[in-house]
């Protein structure tokens, strides 16, 4: 089977990008910069969300959160399907398709995750995340 091709565009709809970015600057040391195609969110110089318009051959491109996951939460995303997609770049980045049925709660906890993939230990101790060991 013959690899599709992907094209990169800054098609991402206004609300999209203001939604991540209320998301991505609540947390903490985050910041907003202007990535080679797209918006994305850094800390301390390393990218945990990024969004952008992809386009598989001749396909109108969608916008598209790209985050990072790790352990057992990677493979289940990598084997969801539809809205998630594997971007081709780095071991765990995902992408997240956004259109009219996105789950914004979803986003946030993907973000944050991400975030605390990304980030310094004593960053990660900030962040207010759900214990995973409470089943309440």
């Amino acid at each position: 089977m013959a690899e599709q091709r992907r094209r990169y565009t800054d098609d991402v709809p206004e609300h999209a990008e203001e939604r991540l970015r209320e998301i991505c600057l609540r947390l903490p040391d985050a910041y907003e910069e202007r990535a080679w195609v797209g918006t994305r969110w850094m800390v301390r110089k390393k990218n945990f969300a990024h969004v952008l318009g992809i386009g598989l051959d001749g396909v109108d491109p969608v916008p598209v959160l790209s985050f990072r996951s790790e352990g057992e939460e990677l493979e289940i995303l990598r084997l969801a399907g539809p809205p998630f997609l594997e971007l081709g770049w780095g071991r765990d980045a995902m992408g997240l398709v956004l259109d009219a049925d996105t789950d914004w709660e979803e986003v946030r906890e993907l973000v944050t995750d991400s975030f605390c993939v990304m980030a310094p230990k004593k960053l990660v101790a900030l962040v207010d995340r759900p214990d995973p060991t409470d089943t309440t």
